[in-house]
């Protein structure tokens, strides 16, 4: 099927659901919708709602626009974003880690994240990579470890709070290291330093460091993900080299601000879901490490709490805090 006569199929799907839900808002959407990139260009939430972009006139009648604001864990993006009118024309395209982490690390918050905002969907799963630089003289995580252990070391991540933040400190809490973190606005200025040899290490996101260690610029030692990654086959998990309690997945996700109704919440659901699941956007998000799996706002926002439940006492244990 081509993407004219999916396209189609879908727009007649969701006039049909919209005119069942949206009394008085039959006209959404009537104008471009912008999807804020709480991250800089190159990250999977940036790379997601890129690639749904490039269709999203086809299937949902009006463009999609995306915005980058970065800088402090989301929270600049996400503070954009519940400042907007809750009327389904400017979404959020985020870490989880921005509503389960960023409340309990960041003591002087503009707005509350697990209030503010509202759960659409989760676009895709996402893990960490511990790669090194090759003249930090180590191949596995056991030499990582021990080599650590007896030298100054440092490791660079994505920003405080962050995925690659989280997965450090997990890390290091479990193997008894301490590293000097280096945190940057986003992974892929982070990794640029450590393919420089400006800082030797870093935990960062896989599909983001991927070619460079397939390129020989980077060591990748292992994965934060339950499962080895398809684009790198060859790379252990930390459970398999030893840490099961460094194992770490996160999600991307899509919100939008508190007061939206839920019809056109269902309907941008509704509208993605059908983008992602796309065979050609499913090969490409596979070639990115990024696996989309249908859900519903409500199995969204209960996922979600089960992510703060989970990660809330760990932060809290670590002590991370930004004042």
């Amino acid at each position: 099927m081509s993407l004219k006569q999916f396209a189609r199929c879908i727009v007649g799907a969701l006039a049909v659901t919209s005119s069942g839900l949206a009394l008085g808002q039959a006209a959404y959407p009537s104008k471009p919708l912008v999807v804020i990139s709480a991250f800089p260009p190159g990250t999977p939430n940036d790379f997601i709602a890129r690639l749904v972009a490039e269709r999203f006139q086809a299937v949902g009648r009006q463009p999609l626009i995306v915005e980058n604001r970065p800088g402090a864990g989301g929270n600049i993006g996400a503070e954009a974003v519940t400042r907007a009118a809750p009327d389904g024309y400017t979404l959020l395209a985020t870490v989880d880690t921005v509503v389960t982490v960023n409340p309990v690390v960041y003591s002087h918050l503009t707005f509350k994240a697990g209030v503010d905002l509202q759960a659409v969907l989760y676009l895709a799963n996402t893990a960490q990579t511990l790669v090194c630089h090759p003249s930090v003289p180590v191949k596995s995580v056991s030499e990582f470890i021990a080599y650590a252990k007896t030298h100054p070391m440092a490791y660079a991540s994505g920003g405080v709070g962050v995925p690659g933040h989280l997965a450090a400190e997990l890390f290091l809490a479990a193997v008894g290291v301490k590293m000097t973190h280096v945190p940057y606005k986003g992974p892929a200025p982070a990794t640029q330093d450590v393919l420089a040899g400006m800082v030797p290490c870093g935990f960062l996101a896989t599909p983001v460091v991927m070619p460079h260690v397939k390129a020989g610029r980077l060591n990748a030692l292992a994965v934060t993900a339950p499962r080895r990654s398809p684009i790198a086959p060859d790379v252990p998990t930390m459970r398999e080299a030893g840490v099961p309690e460094a194992e770490a997945a996160f999600g991307e996700m899509l919100l939008v601000p508190k007061g939206t109704p839920a019809s056109t919440i269902a309907w941008v659901n509704e509208t993605f879901s059908a983008i992602l699941q796309l065979p050609e956007v499913r090969e490409r998000m596979l070639a990115a490490d990024l696996v989309f799996q249908p859900n519903t706002p409500a199995q969204a926002a209960q996922r979600l709490q089960q992510e703060t439940a989970k990660w809330k006492p760990m932060v809290e244990r670590l002590g991370l805090r930004v004042d």
